[in-house]
């Protein structure tokens, strides 16, 4: 069931969709027997306010999926994540970017996901990018204050809830390409994409383009199952030209989004979004009704 609050996970991830939650959440209608899936999780942000029973959350980027499953099995606690930020937040404070580039060598050959954590939250504008040798490359942020207490205790306050709900619903993280996430669907079940946005500059964990776009598209008409996809409609400079070549035969719904993450100050600019779905507004009202 979902609420009017909107939960922030302890991840931030470019294009992150807080701000579009309450719109997914009109939108999309499951019940307690239907299986959520995300091929692309992210930060898990839609999934987090969702909130579904049952669900199925994937990502090709091993660390955010690592993390999770760590919460899962109480090999991290919402108690060591604090402790951990107090002790390497003192010694950002101390060092600066000496301490961070420390870090983050030491997460390039251990892939530690407390590291993972502190890296996202202290580099430069909140970035997850990786080099082509899949080492984490983003530069420090140059805020060696970052892990004030207030902010650490929103930090651990993320990491509590998410816990929580991982151990109060039937939720599973896997690390694998959207076209075995997509296979573990039926008609029963609900699929929310969030792809890398083609056509615009996005850093991932791996690169995007048309030819898996025309494969994402495939892969969710061949499942049966009712899917949404969030994209971009259009920005100040230019249009999406591939909703109309791939996405034409679907609803379309939109709604203007500023995004403040991204290395470049052109992507921080109002977009408009685009949530594509393969069911009509009349059959959502009608799944409402039942």
């Amino acid at each position: 069931m979902s609420t009017n609050k909107i939960y922030i996970p302890p991840f931030k991830t470019q294009g992150i969709k807080s701000k579009l939650v309450p719109l997914i959440q009109e939108n999309a209608h499951i019940d307690d027997s239907t299986l959520w899936i995300e091929p692309f999780m992210g930060s898990g942000v839609v999934g987090l306010n969702i909130a579904p029973k049952r669900a199925i959350f994937a990502d090709i980027n091993p660390h955010i999926i690592n993390f999770y499953n760590k919460l899962k099995t109480r090999e991290i606690t919402p108690q060591q994540v604090l402790e951990y930020l107090r002790e390497q937040g003192a010694l950002l404070a101390q060092k600066g970017e000496e301490h961070y580039y420390s870090v983050r060598e030491r997460f390039n050959e251990d892939h530690d996901p407390l590291d993972f954590l502190f890296l996202n939250r202290s580099c430069f504008n909140g970035m997850i990018r990786f080099n082509k040798s899949n080492g984490y490359n983003v530069p420090y942020g140059h805020k060696p204050q970052r892990f004030a207490q207030a902010y650490i205790t929103k930090i651990v306050n993320q990491v509590r809830h998410f816990d929580s709900m991982i151990h109060t619903h039937e939720w599973r993280f896997l690390c694998q390409p959207f076209e075995e996430t997509l296979a573990l669907a039926d008609k029963d079940s609900f699929i929310y994409c969030d792809p890398p946005y083609i056509g615009r500059h996005v850093d991932y964990y791996d690169s995007w383009n048309e030819e898996q776009e025309i494969m994402l598209q495939k892969k969710l008409s061949d499942s049966g199952a009712r899917f949404m996809l969030s994209t971009w409609d259009c920005s100040q400079y230019r249009k999406n030209q591939y909703i109309d070549i791939i996405w034409k035969a679907y609803t379309k719904i939109t709604q203007e989004h500023f995004y403040h993450i991204g290395a470049k100050e052109d992507n921080r600019k109002t977009i408009t979004e685009a949530i594509l779905t393969n069911y009509s507004a009349h059959t959502r009202e009608a799944y409402k009704a039942t």
